[in-house]
């Protein structure tokens, strides 16, 4: 499906930002592992999350609810049932990585996960490694490749350093560590702790040390059951954010996103806005406050100039799914905006790297790839033209921001894949047009 975004006059008013992604996956995924019905408020309804009640239902879990809310009746933690056929995962990349920490503990019981193209090219060996460390046994394509079958065990702990910043792998093995002695996470740069939080909340034996300049050491130990009070999910800070992007670029604009997640995990594009200049508006947690609770907030947009920046290495993990938006910033901004260490972005639903370089730059931007980033001299402004997202739903949704501050328009084929993460997209951006 085709879809064209023209020039934008000022974006104004408010609207409620689509609920957490990350965090719906995570909810339904541990609700599924507890012992008691488990309430999810505002749970996410786009084909990744959908993916993701449907896996759990075929192990076993009850999925009642069809509009905001819902009732998960788990299975507990050592009782996920062998279905007949694979588990199918779609498109969704963290049900992929997540998943298998659940059932790797599943003694003598084997699944299989397989999922559509995109996530075939996806490498799993990040999870395979620990997780064989820790005594289950992993048959994937070609050693690292989807389909792939997760053979359960009786696991023993480790201590497992993150070769790699990655909350995915990193949740991974902490769901994995719960029916283990004890299992020790460290990783030295800070990612997305959602994971820990919900199992904080649900009663895990969780601890958590460090600080975000020396990195966290996240130790679990042997739980003997999960028990969830409801789970209201905030909004998503990555969807919210190509609004804000939009907010900042369109001249006149001034609106309010409400319900924002700002768990400061998340809000790592807003610290990049600020660097340059951006008028971004919100009571975000203090650096490294840690609780059960997701802290919320109204994020309030304005349009303003802009400055380029660098995004370095060690803010990766915190901004990786709003570096495009990076890119497509410093297209405006005043100077050289430039991204390292980035090299995560290749093995996404696309290699972020070489579309977003090649999507910008068809639009008029003046960008060049690197092996672990890019470059964006900012000229003030697009041109515009065609965009090909590539089945990739954030890249449909940078064209459509494109469109908006461009000179001519952006027609973005493929927009259908934003349904993966932000169904209700263009009816948000009609509300803030009119």
């Amino acid at each position: 499906m085709n879809a064209r975004f023209g020039p934008a006059g000022p974006l104004r008013g408010q609207v409620r930002v689509p609920a957490d992604k990350s965090i719906s996956h995570r909810s339904a995924i541990i609700a599924a592992m507890a012992s008691d019905p488990v309430r999810i408020r505002n749970y996410l309804r786009a084909a990744d999350t959908r993916s993701t009640l449907q896996a759990i239902q075929v192990l076993g879990a009850i999925v009642q609810g069809e509009g905001e809310e819902l009732v998960i009746r788990g299975v507990g933690l050592r009782h996920a049932q062998v279905p007949t056929e694979r588990i199918d995962v779609g498109n969704a990349g963290t049900l992929m990585r997540l998943l298998p920490g659940w059932l790797a503990f599943q003694q003598g019981q084997s699944f299989k996960l397989d999922g559509d193209d995109s996530i075939r090219r996806r490498p799993i060996d990040r999870i395979a490694e620990p997780l064989e460390q820790m005594g289950a046994e992993i048959e994937a394509r070609d050693g690292r490749y989807p389909p792939f079958t997760v053979h359960g065990a009786q696991l023993a702990g480790i201590t497992y350093t993150l070769p790699v910043a990655s909350a995915q792998v990193k949740s991974c093995v902490l769901l994995a560590g719960l029916l283990s002695e004890r299992t020790v996470v460290i990783e030295p740069v800070p990612t997305r702790d959602h994971t820990e939080r919900l199992l904080l909340h649900a009663g895990a034996a969780l601890e958590r040390e460090g600080d975000p300049q020396r990195g966290y050491q996240t130790t679990v130990q042997n739980t003997d059951e999960l028990e969830l009070e409801a789970i209201e999910i905030p909004g998503d800070m990555s969807s919210a954010a190509f609004l804000i992007a939009a907010g900042v670029l369109v001249k006149g604009s001034r609106f309010v996103l409400e319900g924002a997640g700002v768990n400061w995990t998340r809000t790592g594009f807003l610290r990049v806005l600020e660097r340059m200049g951006a008028i971004v508006l919100c009571d975000a947690e203090e650096l490294g406050a840690f609780s059960a609770e997701e802290p919320v907030c109204d994020v309030d947009v304005s349009h303003g100039p802009i400055e380029a920046t660098t995004v370095e290495a060690g803010e990766v993990p915190l901004t990786i799914d709003e570096l495009p938006l990076v890119a497509l910033m410093g297209c405006f901004a005043e100077g050289e905006t430039v991204v390292r260490g980035a090299e995560e972005l290749r093995v996404k639903e696309s290699d972020r790297i070489e579309t977003v370089v090649t999507g910008l730059r068809g639009l008029g931007a003046d960008i060049e790839g690197t092996p672990d980033g890019f470059v964006v001299r900012g000229t003030g402004s697009l041109a515009g033209g065609r965009l090909n997202a590539h089945g990739d739903h954030r890249l449909a949704l940078l064209g459509a921001v494109a469109g908006l501050a461009s000179e001519e328009g952006v027609e973005v084929a493929g927009m259908e894949a934003a349904e993966v993460s932000y169904p209700g997209f263009t009816e948000d951006l009609k509300a803030l047009q009119a």
